[in-house]
Protein backbone atom coordinates (compact mmCIF):
# COMPACT_ATOMS: atom_id res chain seq x y z
CA UNK A 1 0.00 0.00 0.00
CA UNK A 2 2.67 2.36 0.69
CA UNK A 3 4.19 2.10 -2.75
CA UNK A 4 0.80 2.75 -4.27
CA UNK A 5 0.48 5.99 -2.26
CA UNK A 6 3.41 6.97 -3.52
CA UNK A 7 2.96 6.31 -6.89
CA UNK A 8 -0.96 8.18 -6.22
CA UNK A 9 0.85 11.17 -4.37
CA UNK A 10 3.26 11.54 -7.52
CA UNK A 11 0.67 11.36 -9.97
CA UNK A 12 -1.51 13.65 -8.04
CA UNK A 13 1.12 16.41 -7.77
CA UNK A 14 2.17 16.04 -11.41
CA UNK A 15 -1.41 16.21 -13.02
CA UNK A 16 -1.83 19.28 -11.01
CA UNK A 17 1.17 20.95 -12.22
CA UNK A 18 0.48 20.37 -15.64
CA UNK A 19 -3.35 21.38 -15.20
CA UNK A 20 -2.45 24.23 -13.20
CA UNK A 21 0.63 24.99 -16.04
CA UNK A 22 -2.52 24.62 -19.07
CA UNK A 23 -4.84 26.72 -17.40
CA UNK A 24 -2.51 29.85 -16.60
CA UNK A 25 -1.09 29.15 -20.28
CA UNK A 26 -4.68 29.16 -22.30
CA UNK A 27 -6.70 31.22 -20.26
CA UNK A 28 -7.04 34.80 -21.45
CA UNK A 29 -10.66 36.14 -19.99
CA UNK A 30 -12.01 33.27 -18.10
CA UNK A 31 -11.48 33.40 -14.84
CA UNK A 32 -9.48 36.35 -14.72
CA UNK A 33 -9.65 38.31 -11.43
CA UNK A 34 -8.90 42.26 -11.15
CA UNK A 35 -10.75 42.89 -14.38
CA UNK A 36 -13.81 44.52 -12.29
CA UNK A 37 -12.66 47.79 -11.06
CA UNK A 38 -14.59 47.26 -7.54
CA UNK A 39 -13.29 44.04 -7.08
CA UNK A 40 -10.99 44.16 -3.88
CA UNK A 41 -7.40 42.50 -4.07
CA UNK A 42 -3.72 42.66 -2.76
CA UNK A 43 -2.06 42.66 -6.14
CA UNK A 44 -2.89 44.29 -8.81
CA UNK A 45 -2.23 41.91 -11.99
CA UNK A 46 -5.05 40.34 -13.23
CA UNK A 47 -4.62 36.52 -13.37
CA UNK A 48 -6.83 33.67 -14.02
CA UNK A 49 -8.61 32.52 -10.60
CA UNK A 50 -9.16 28.69 -12.50
CA UNK A 51 -6.85 26.93 -9.62
CA UNK A 52 -9.60 25.45 -7.71
CA UNK A 53 -10.65 23.18 -10.63
CA UNK A 54 -7.62 21.09 -10.59
CA UNK A 55 -8.26 20.75 -6.55
CA UNK A 56 -11.91 19.23 -7.82
CA UNK A 57 -10.65 17.44 -10.29
CA UNK A 58 -7.72 15.58 -7.94
CA UNK A 59 -10.30 14.95 -5.69
CA UNK A 60 -12.72 13.10 -8.50
CA UNK A 61 -9.23 11.54 -9.17
CA UNK A 62 -8.45 10.47 -5.39
CA UNK A 63 -12.13 8.87 -5.68
CA UNK A 64 -11.60 6.89 -8.72
CA UNK A 65 -8.32 5.53 -6.99
CA UNK A 66 -9.87 4.13 -4.31
CA UNK A 67 -12.22 2.16 -5.74
CA UNK A 68 -10.18 1.00 -7.78
CA UNK A 69 -8.67 -0.77 -5.34
CA UNK A 70 -11.06 -1.15 -2.88
CA UNK A 71 -13.67 -3.93 -2.93
CA UNK A 72 -16.70 -1.65 -2.13
CA UNK A 73 -17.91 -0.70 -6.05
CA UNK A 74 -20.43 1.66 -4.95
CA UNK A 75 -20.20 5.02 -3.23
CA UNK A 76 -23.99 4.90 -2.17
CA UNK A 77 -22.60 2.08 -0.14
CA UNK A 78 -20.99 4.82 2.38
CA UNK A 79 -23.35 6.97 2.95
CA UNK A 80 -21.20 9.76 5.07
CA UNK A 81 -19.17 10.33 2.15
CA UNK A 82 -22.17 10.30 -0.44
CA UNK A 83 -22.80 13.28 1.59
CA UNK A 84 -19.33 14.99 1.47
CA UNK A 85 -19.03 14.43 -2.01
CA UNK A 86 -22.89 15.94 -3.04
CA UNK A 87 -21.57 19.31 -0.08
CA UNK A 88 -18.55 19.50 -1.44
CA UNK A 89 -19.32 19.49 -5.47
CA UNK A 90 -22.10 22.03 -4.22
CA UNK A 91 -19.26 24.15 -2.43
CA UNK A 92 -17.20 24.22 -5.79
CA UNK A 93 -19.99 24.81 -8.09
CA UNK A 94 -21.01 27.64 -6.09
CA UNK A 95 -17.72 28.95 -6.19
CA UNK A 96 -17.51 28.48 -9.87
CA UNK A 97 -20.64 30.46 -10.21
CA UNK A 98 -19.27 32.91 -7.91
CA UNK A 99 -15.67 33.27 -10.13
CA UNK A 100 -18.22 33.10 -13.14
CA UNK A 101 -20.96 35.92 -12.31
CA UNK A 102 -20.13 37.35 -8.60
CA UNK A 103 -23.09 35.86 -7.43
CA UNK A 104 -25.65 37.49 -4.79
CA UNK A 105 -24.19 36.80 -1.04
CA UNK A 106 -27.36 35.91 -0.16
CA UNK A 107 -27.29 32.88 -2.60
CA UNK A 108 -23.61 32.17 -1.40
CA UNK A 109 -24.93 32.02 2.19
CA UNK A 110 -27.54 29.62 1.09
CA UNK A 111 -25.38 26.99 -0.67
CA UNK A 112 -23.25 27.18 2.23
CA UNK A 113 -26.04 26.56 4.79
CA UNK A 114 -27.49 23.68 2.27
CA UNK A 115 -23.32 22.12 2.25
CA UNK A 116 -23.84 21.87 6.11
CA UNK A 117 -27.23 20.74 6.28
CA UNK A 118 -26.12 17.83 3.78
CA UNK A 119 -23.41 16.76 5.86
CA UNK A 120 -26.19 16.61 9.02
CA UNK A 121 -27.92 14.49 7.64
CA UNK A 122 -25.60 11.87 6.06
CA UNK A 123 -24.17 11.55 9.51
CA UNK A 124 -21.55 13.79 9.32
CA UNK A 125 -21.95 16.33 12.02
CA UNK A 126 -20.29 17.73 15.56
CA UNK A 127 -21.07 15.24 18.60
CA UNK A 128 -20.46 17.82 21.93
CA UNK A 129 -24.00 17.92 22.73
CA UNK A 130 -26.44 15.65 23.91
CA UNK A 131 -29.02 17.19 21.94
CA UNK A 132 -29.23 16.26 18.27
CA UNK A 133 -30.46 20.05 17.28
CA UNK A 134 -27.32 21.43 19.29
CA UNK A 135 -24.78 19.27 17.12
CA UNK A 136 -26.42 20.13 13.69
CA UNK A 137 -26.85 24.06 14.67
CA UNK A 138 -23.23 24.08 15.69
CA UNK A 139 -22.39 22.23 12.48
CA UNK A 140 -24.40 23.95 10.29
CA UNK A 141 -22.13 27.46 11.86
CA UNK A 142 -18.96 25.61 11.84
CA UNK A 143 -19.06 24.56 7.77
CA UNK A 144 -20.80 28.01 7.25
CA UNK A 145 -17.79 29.85 9.35
CA UNK A 146 -14.99 27.75 7.70
CA UNK A 147 -16.02 28.68 3.92
CA UNK A 148 -16.11 31.74 5.43
CA UNK A 149 -12.64 31.84 6.70
CA UNK A 150 -10.90 29.93 3.89
CA UNK A 151 -12.55 32.65 1.39
CA UNK A 152 -11.57 35.57 3.54
CA UNK A 153 -7.92 33.97 4.15
CA UNK A 154 -7.49 34.49 0.08
CA UNK A 155 -5.92 37.45 0.30
CA UNK A 156 -2.45 37.45 -0.43
CA UNK A 157 0.08 34.83 -2.38
CA UNK A 158 0.06 31.66 -1.48
CA UNK A 159 -1.51 31.90 2.14
CA UNK A 160 -4.51 29.77 1.59
CA UNK A 161 -2.48 27.09 -0.24
CA UNK A 162 0.01 27.08 2.43
CA UNK A 163 -2.43 27.32 5.65
CA UNK A 164 -4.62 23.87 3.81
CA UNK A 165 -1.54 21.91 3.46
CA UNK A 166 -0.43 22.39 6.63
CA UNK A 167 -4.79 21.57 7.75
CA UNK A 168 -4.50 18.58 5.80
CA UNK A 169 -1.47 16.90 6.96
CA UNK A 170 -2.66 17.11 11.11
CA UNK A 171 -5.83 15.54 9.43
CA UNK A 172 -3.81 12.83 7.86
CA UNK A 173 -1.33 12.28 11.06
CA UNK A 174 -4.35 11.60 13.02
CA UNK A 175 -5.79 8.84 10.39
CA UNK A 176 -2.73 7.28 10.84
CA UNK A 177 -2.66 7.36 14.61
CA UNK A 178 -6.39 5.62 14.30
CA UNK A 179 -4.65 2.91 11.24
CA UNK A 180 -7.35 4.44 8.68
CA UNK A 181 -4.55 4.34 5.82
CA UNK A 182 -7.22 2.35 3.48
CA UNK A 183 -10.20 4.81 4.43
CA UNK A 184 -11.46 6.88 1.44
CA UNK A 185 -10.89 9.95 3.62
CA UNK A 186 -7.24 8.98 3.56
CA UNK A 187 -6.69 9.03 -0.14
CA UNK A 188 -9.32 11.89 -0.67
CA UNK A 189 -6.86 14.03 1.54
CA UNK A 190 -3.65 12.55 0.24
CA UNK A 191 -5.04 13.30 -3.23
CA UNK A 192 -6.11 17.08 -2.16
CA UNK A 193 -2.96 17.48 -0.60
CA UNK A 194 -1.04 17.03 -3.79
CA UNK A 195 -3.37 18.97 -5.54
CA UNK A 196 -2.40 21.83 -3.18
CA UNK A 197 1.44 21.16 -3.70
CA UNK A 198 0.95 21.33 -7.11
CA UNK A 199 -0.43 24.22 -7.45
CA UNK A 200 1.38 25.99 -4.69
CA UNK A 201 4.27 26.07 -7.47
CA UNK A 202 2.11 28.79 -9.40
CA UNK A 203 0.67 30.29 -6.27
CA UNK A 204 3.63 31.46 -4.57
CA UNK A 205 4.40 34.81 -4.85
CA UNK A 206 4.78 36.53 -7.33
CA UNK A 207 1.43 34.01 -7.95
CA UNK A 208 0.74 33.39 -11.78
CA UNK A 209 -2.51 31.88 -11.07
CA UNK A 210 -5.00 31.89 -8.30
CA UNK A 211 -7.32 29.29 -6.72
CA UNK A 212 -10.81 31.81 -6.98
CA UNK A 213 -14.00 31.29 -4.52
CA UNK A 214 -14.12 27.85 -6.66
CA UNK A 215 -10.76 26.88 -5.06
CA UNK A 216 -11.79 28.34 -1.46
CA UNK A 217 -15.54 27.45 -1.16
CA UNK A 218 -14.51 23.79 -2.60
CA UNK A 219 -11.57 23.58 0.61
CA UNK A 220 -14.21 25.37 3.12
CA UNK A 221 -16.22 22.32 2.37
CA UNK A 222 -13.85 19.58 2.23
CA UNK A 223 -11.85 20.75 5.23
CA UNK A 224 -14.61 21.61 7.42
CA UNK A 225 -15.93 18.51 7.48
CA UNK A 226 -13.05 16.30 8.12
CA UNK A 227 -12.24 18.25 11.04
CA UNK A 228 -15.68 16.99 12.21
CA UNK A 229 -14.11 13.46 11.15
CA UNK A 230 -10.52 14.12 12.50
CA UNK A 231 -10.47 16.34 14.98
CA UNK A 232 -13.93 17.11 16.55
CA UNK A 233 -15.51 13.24 16.68
CA UNK A 234 -11.84 11.22 16.74
CA UNK A 235 -12.23 8.61 19.35
CA UNK A 236 -9.60 9.96 21.78
CA UNK A 237 -8.73 8.82 25.24
CA UNK A 238 -12.22 8.88 26.65
CA UNK A 239 -12.23 10.90 30.02
CA UNK A 240 -14.31 13.95 31.67
CA UNK A 241 -11.85 16.32 29.84
CA UNK A 242 -11.75 14.73 26.27
CA UNK A 243 -13.88 17.18 25.15
CA UNK A 244 -11.76 19.50 25.61
CA UNK A 245 -8.72 17.98 23.33
CA UNK A 246 -11.31 17.75 20.91
CA UNK A 247 -12.45 21.55 20.82
CA UNK A 248 -8.41 22.94 21.26
CA UNK A 249 -7.03 20.80 19.15
CA UNK A 250 -9.39 21.96 16.39
CA UNK A 251 -8.91 25.21 17.26
CA UNK A 252 -4.88 24.94 17.30
CA UNK A 253 -5.31 22.94 13.76
CA UNK A 254 -7.38 26.09 12.32
CA UNK A 255 -5.58 28.75 14.22
CA UNK A 256 -4.89 31.04 11.17
CA UNK A 257 -8.56 31.00 9.69
CA UNK A 258 -10.25 31.40 13.10
CA UNK A 259 -7.76 34.28 13.92
CA UNK A 260 -8.18 36.15 10.60
CA UNK A 261 -12.03 35.78 10.25
CA UNK A 262 -11.96 37.25 14.09
CA UNK A 263 -9.52 39.87 13.85
CA UNK A 264 -11.48 41.28 10.97
CA UNK A 265 -14.55 41.09 12.21
CA UNK A 266 -13.60 42.71 15.64
CA UNK A 267 -11.67 45.62 13.83
CA UNK A 268 -14.38 46.29 11.39
CA UNK A 269 -17.39 46.19 13.14
CA UNK A 270 -15.28 48.53 15.45
CA UNK A 271 -14.84 50.98 13.11
CA UNK A 272 -18.93 51.18 12.11
CA UNK A 273 -18.02 48.66 8.91
CA UNK A 274 -19.58 45.37 8.01
CA UNK A 275 -17.88 42.46 8.24
CA UNK A 276 -18.71 40.70 4.90
CA UNK A 277 -17.30 43.88 2.75
CA UNK A 278 -13.61 43.13 1.16
CA UNK A 279 -11.06 45.16 1.88
CA UNK A 280 -7.20 44.99 2.54
CA UNK A 281 -7.21 44.74 6.44
CA UNK A 282 -6.32 41.24 6.96
CA UNK A 283 -4.17 40.21 9.91
CA UNK A 284 -1.82 39.04 6.36
CA UNK A 285 -2.08 42.55 5.37
CA UNK A 286 -0.78 44.19 8.44
CA UNK A 287 2.39 42.09 8.52
CA UNK A 288 3.33 43.37 4.82
CA UNK A 289 2.12 47.30 6.93
CA UNK A 290 4.09 45.97 9.58
CA UNK A 291 7.68 45.88 7.32
CA UNK A 292 7.26 42.55 6.15
CA UNK A 293 7.59 41.32 2.36
CA UNK A 294 4.38 38.75 0.86
CA UNK A 295 7.51 36.12 0.68
CA UNK A 296 7.84 36.71 4.30
CA UNK A 297 4.33 37.27 5.57
CA UNK A 298 3.50 33.82 4.02
CA UNK A 299 6.80 31.87 5.48
CA UNK A 300 5.39 33.34 8.63
CA UNK A 301 1.73 31.97 8.51
CA UNK A 302 3.24 28.83 7.07
CA UNK A 303 5.40 28.63 9.91
CA UNK A 304 2.35 28.97 12.35
CA UNK A 305 0.37 26.50 10.39
CA UNK A 306 3.01 23.61 10.36
CA UNK A 307 3.39 23.64 13.90
CA UNK A 308 0.09 22.91 14.23
CA UNK A 309 1.21 19.85 13.10
CA UNK A 310 3.82 19.29 15.15
CA UNK A 311 1.06 20.14 18.29
CA UNK A 312 -1.27 17.39 16.50
CA UNK A 313 1.49 14.77 16.98
CA UNK A 314 1.64 16.14 20.73
CA UNK A 315 -1.66 15.89 21.48
CA UNK A 316 -2.10 12.74 20.17
CA UNK A 317 0.93 11.31 22.38
CA UNK A 318 -0.32 12.27 25.65
CA UNK A 319 -2.24 8.88 26.94
CA UNK A 320 -3.89 11.09 29.68
CA UNK A 321 -5.22 14.05 28.86
CA UNK A 322 -5.65 16.48 31.78
CA UNK A 323 -7.07 20.20 32.10
CA UNK A 324 -3.83 21.36 32.37
CA UNK A 325 -3.11 20.28 29.15
CA UNK A 326 -5.94 22.10 27.55
CA UNK A 327 -4.88 25.63 29.51
CA UNK A 328 -1.64 25.06 28.02
CA UNK A 329 -3.05 25.40 24.28
CA UNK A 330 -5.24 27.60 25.23
CA UNK A 331 -2.45 29.90 26.36
CA UNK A 332 -0.45 29.41 23.00
CA UNK A 333 -3.68 30.05 20.69
CA UNK A 334 -4.17 33.64 22.47
CA UNK A 335 -0.54 34.48 22.18
CA UNK A 336 -0.65 34.18 18.46
CA UNK A 337 -4.00 35.72 18.61
CA UNK A 338 -3.14 38.68 20.73
CA UNK A 339 0.43 39.24 18.67
CA UNK A 340 -1.81 39.14 15.32
CA UNK A 341 -4.27 40.84 16.42
CA UNK A 342 -1.78 43.95 18.07
CA UNK A 343 0.04 44.12 15.04
CA UNK A 344 -3.37 44.89 13.08
CA UNK A 345 -4.53 47.50 15.17
CA UNK A 346 -1.08 49.53 15.50
CA UNK A 347 0.55 48.37 11.52
CA UNK A 348 -1.87 50.34 9.70
CA UNK A 349 -1.69 50.94 5.95
CA UNK A 350 0.55 53.60 4.72
CA UNK A 351 -1.71 56.96 3.57
CA UNK A 352 -0.88 58.08 0.57
CA UNK A 353 -0.68 62.32 -0.24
Amino acid sequence: MIIFYIIFGFLSTAFSFLVNGLFIKFSKNLGMRNVDENAIRWGSRSKPALGGISFFLNFLFAITFYFMLSEQHSILENVKFTGLMLAVTIGFLVGLADDAYNTKPLLKFGAQVLCGVILCFSGTYIQLFSSDFLNYFITVFWIVGIMNSINMLDNMDGITTTVSISIIISALIVLSALNSFESIEFIVLLGVLAALIGFLFYNWNPSKIYMGDTGSQFLGVLLGAMAITCFWNTPFDVNTHSQTKQVILTLVVFIIPIIDTTTVTINRLGRGQSPFVGGKDHTTHHLSYAGFSDRQVAVIIGIISMFSCLITVYVLSIENWSFSDAILLAIYFLIVFSVLFYISITKKAPTTK
